[in-house]
């Protein structure tokens, strides 16, 4: 599993260089299963469909890349991130993860035991959507309206249903969802808000009977020391892991929208309530 993940941080790497477009984002899907990704055909073709029937993404094309066949999606997110913007200062825009991203930040959770997965702040419901293929009750939290309208448009294009919900993560009422062991997702950089709505997250979870201890958290940091302003371990999350005690399990770094002209990719950080 790391080996597909270092393989796809290497693929992103290439394909920067490579790349020559000019569209807003971008980011490869590989074209069939192969020693560096290994990876279910069916679980495969889902993925793809997923950037087909996205409204963002308005080109594609197949290239190789390391040695690999991919398909290549071009989009524009400007209209998604303008709107996501008007939100308070919890809410940060929509910047998604990779597609193949998603799914392996699904098959890391799934390694841990997990059952439902929340995705708070799912934007498009990408891993939301990964986790329903893979086996997981799914349920994506968005406050923003448009971005919820767009989830439900790619549920109904693709017949999967990812459970969208246009809703307030700070509010949404998480017993109606009779969550046993699940892991949640929480949208945003710690020092751009997202330590808020994490900390909102993390008491709602307190609150409800028994439900901590079986509790998965995962955080997207950053590896920029210039972002992190002194708050370096951890990707930008030790002081909220430090207050709520929670013991970090294990941190994988990914492609995504907003690294893909860096060389560094997202850290992603796996953690439980001692």
């Amino acid at each position: 599993m790391e080996e597909m993940f270092q393989n796809l941080c290497l693929l992103k790497k290439e394909f920067a260089q490579i790349y020559s477009g000019t569209s807003h984002i971008q980011e490869i899907i590989p074209l069939k299963p192969s020693k560096k990704f290994p990876i279910d055909e069916k679980i495969l073709n889902s993925l793809h469909m997923f950037a087909e029937k996205n409204p963002i993404y308005y080109n594609s094309y197949h290239d190789k890349i390391l040695d690999v066949p991919c398909i290549v999606y071009e989009g524009d997110i400007n209209e998604y991130w303008l709107n996501s913007i008007k939100h308070g200062s919890s809410c940060q825009p929509f910047y998604p993860t990779w597609i193949l991203s998603a799914y392996f930040l699904v098959l890391m959770a799934k390694k841990f035991g997990v059952k439902e997965l929340i995705d708070i702040g799912s934007g498009d419901g990408r891993i939301a959507y990964c986790g329903k293929i893979s086996g997981l009750v799914s349920h994506g939290i968005e406050i923003d309206d448009v971005l919820a309208d767009l989830q439900k448009t790619i549920m109904t294009s693709t017949k999967i249903d990812f459970d969208p919900n246009c809703s307030d993560a700070l509010e949404f009422d998480y017993t109606s969802l009779k969550l046993a062991c699940p892991v949640f997702f929480i949208g945003g950089l710690p020092q751009m808000g997202g330590d808020m709505l994490a900390t909102g997250i993390i008491e709602k979870i307190q609150s409800i009977p028994n439900l901590k201890k079986n509790t998965c958290l995962v955080f997207a940091g950053s590896n920029s020391k210039r972002q992190l302003s002194g708050n370096q371990k951890s990707g930008g999350w030790s002081s909220l892991i430090d207050k709520y005690n929670l013991q970090e399990i294990t941190t994988i770094s990914l492609p995504t929208v907003w690294t893909f002209d860096q060389t560094i990719d997202t850290p992603y950080i796996y953690t439980s309530f001692n």
